[in-house]
């Protein structure tokens, strides 16, 4: 593994552990030759995904695009890394175990906003609020009126 400091080929591991549930290991790692420690992530990747987009292109899933529109819509809410990790392990499983090399972008957005309204409903307002295009204030409040029902 590759310090990401200063690029050397000389890093230890210093503590493993499960993550995410089990589905992840976390490694500790130091530099030996500037002495950095850093994280790394094992996961299993059971077959590569396409993403269909609403205008029909296709790209490649990116769970760091997912992770990061995670943290979009929990930024600044009280929420542990783990709980997160495993909702996005979650989706990920889900997506990798329909079978279908091709996922489609609403698809995605429908689990995103599952996982979301289980970890917290501030996160899932703002994401719906994207995911289904608020134009109006009035939008926000139609939704909200739907989610109290």
């Amino acid at each position: 593994m590759l310090c990401p400091f200063c690029k050397s080929e000389d890093t230890q591991v210093k503590d493993s552990r499960p993550s995410e549930d089990g589905a992840a290991i976390r490694r500790r790692r130091q530099c030996g030759s500037c002495s950095a420690r850093f994280t790394t992530f094992e996961r299993v990747h059971l077959r590569d995904i396409s993403v269909i987009k609403s205008d029909g292109r296709r790209t490649p899933f990116d769970r760091d695009k997912l992770e990061r529109s995670f943290a979009i819509a929990l930024r600044k809410r009280d929420l542990h890394e783990d709980e997160i990790q495993r909702a996005i392990t979650e989706i990920v499983r889900k997506l990798e175990s329909t079978g279908e090399a091709d996922v489609g972008s609403d698809y995605i957005g429908s689990l995103v906003m599952k996982a979301l309204l289980k970890l917290d409903k501030v996160a899932y307002i703002r994401y719906a609020s994207v995911y289904r295009n608020f134009d109006e204030p009035s939008d926000f409040e139609e939704f909200v009126n739907e989610l109290r029902k």
